[in-house]
C-alpha cells in the first residue's frame, strides 16, 4: 500500500527521496591509520546490490524503506574466511519479524517460516516501534485516507476536462405545427450534424430548416475550486514528511524567520534519522574490521546537512577568533 501511495502521489516520492538525500553522508575515522584507511577503501568499493555499491548507496537504500515502510532489514554477507564482502537489503515481503522469549532480540524468519541460519549477521532498523513489536511505524501512516481524497479529486478534474476539452453537443429539433416532422427528416438532420463534426481538420457549415437548438452538454456547469481542498490535503501530506513546503516547489507565502524554523525543525529530524542508522554502520564496520584482524574503535562524523550549516559553523569559528582577539588585546592593555 506504501509503494502505491509512493506511486499514486508524486510529492510523497518526491519528498522521501529529498529526505534520503539529506540525509548524507559519513565519514569513518579509527584510532589505528592503517586500519583507517582500509575501512575506506572497503566502504567506498562495497557491493550493496546488483548494480549499486558503496556505503552512500547503502545509506539511502536503508533510509528509504525505513522511511517507506518503518523497518529495514540488511544482511552482511560474509566469504567463507569469515571476512564481510558485501551488504544486502533484503525484502520485507520475504521476511517476518516477531518478539517471542527475548524481547530485546527479534526473531527473524523467511517467509517460508523458518529461521535464519545466521541472526547475527542481521541488521533490523525500525522507525518508532510499538512495545512488543519488531515492526516500525512507517512516516507515511495516516495518509492513505487523505490521498484516497486527493485522488479522487485528480480524478474528477480529469473527467471534467475531458468533458470540457472534447465537446459534447445535443441537436434538438422542433417542428412547426404545419410542418410536421418524420423519422426521414430527423435521420436528415442527425446525419448533417455527424458529417460537420466528424473531420476536424476542416470547417464544415451545419444547415437546417426550421426551430433548431444546438447546446453544449454540460457547458453550464462551474468547474468547482479545488485549490483549497487540495492545499489542505497537501498541507496533511508535508506535515507527515517533516519538509518545509518550500523544498517540494510549493510556494506558500512564509517568511525568511519561519523558514530558518522550518530548517531548524528539519535538520533535527534528518539528525533523529542519522541516529537510527549509525547502529547499524558501526556493527558492519566492527565485522569488517575483525575480519582483517584489527580491534580499535571507530567513530563515524557525518556530513553536515546542507550549506546553511556550513555558514553557521563558518559564522562560530569567526565569532570565537574575535572574541579570542578582543581577550589578548584587553590582557594586553591591562
Amino acid at each position: 500500500m506504501y509503494k502505491a501511495l509512493r506511486e499514486a502521489i508524486p510529492i510523497i516520492d518526491a519528498a522521501i527521496g529529498k529526505i534520503v538525500r539529506l540525509v548524507g553522508g559519513v565519514q569513518v575515522k579509527c584510532s589505528d591509520k592503517s586500519a583507517e584507511k582500509l575501512l575506506n577503501d572497503f566502504l567506498s568499493t562495497v557491493p550493496t546490490g546488483p548494480v549499486s555499491s558503496g556505503i552512500e548507496s547503502f545509506i539511502s537504500s536503508t533510509v528509504d524503506r525505513l522511511l517507506t515502510y518503518g523497518t529495514a532489514v540488511n544482511e552482511m554477507v560474509l566469504d567463507n574466511s569469515g571476512k564481510l564482502r558485501a551488504l544486502y537489503t533484503a525484502a520485507l515481503e520475504n521476511l517476518e519479524l516477531s518478539v517471542e522469549e527475548n524481547p530485546l532480540c527479534p526473531v527473524i524468519r523467511t517467509a517460508g517460516g523458518e529461521k535464519v541460519p545466521h541472526p547475527e549477521r542481521i541488521t533490523v532498523t525500525a522507525l518508532s516501534p510499538e512495545p512488543d513489536s519488531a515492526y516500525g511505524i512507517s512516516i507515511l501512516r495516516g495518509l492513505p485516507f487523505v490521498s484516497e481524497v486527493l485522488l479522487k479529486i485528480y480524478n474528477t478534474i480529469g473527467v471534467n476536462f475531458e468533458r470540457l476539452g472534447n465537446l459534447r453537443f445535443a441537436v434538438t429539433y422542433r417542428p412547426s405545427d404545419t410542418q410536421g416532422i418524420s423519422e426521414n427528416r430527423a435521420d436528415e438532420i442527425a446525419s448533417a450534424w455527424s458529417d460537420a463534426m466528424r473531420d476536424s481538420s476542416t470547417v464544415k457549415d451545419f444547415v437546417a430548416v426550421g426551430d433548431v437548438d444546438i447546446k453544449v452538454i454540460g457547458g453550464d456547469t462551474v468547474m468547482p475550486d479545488i485549490e483549497v481542498p487540495i492545499r489542505t490535503l497537501t498541507e496533511q501530506i508535508i506535515a507527515k514528511t517533516g519538509l518545509p513546503p518550500f523544498l517540494l516547489g510549493l510556494t506558500w507565502s512564509t517568511t525568511e524567520r519561519m523558514s530558518s524554523q522550518q530548517a531548524d525543525i528539519l535538520t533535527s529530524e534528518l539528525e533523529y534519522y542519522r541516529t537510527l542508522i549509525t547502529p547499524v554502520l558501526l556493527k558492519i564496520c566492527h565485522a569488517f574490521l575483525r575480519g582483517e584482524g584489527y580491534f580499535c574503535n571507530v567513530n563515524l562524523e557525518w556530513n553536515n546537512i546542507s550549506l546553511q550549516d556550513e555558514i553557521s559553523l563558518a559564522q562560530a569559528k569567526l565569532y570565537n577568533a574575535q572574541a579570542e582577539k578582543i581577550i589578548k588585546e584587553t590582557g594586553d592593555k591591562k
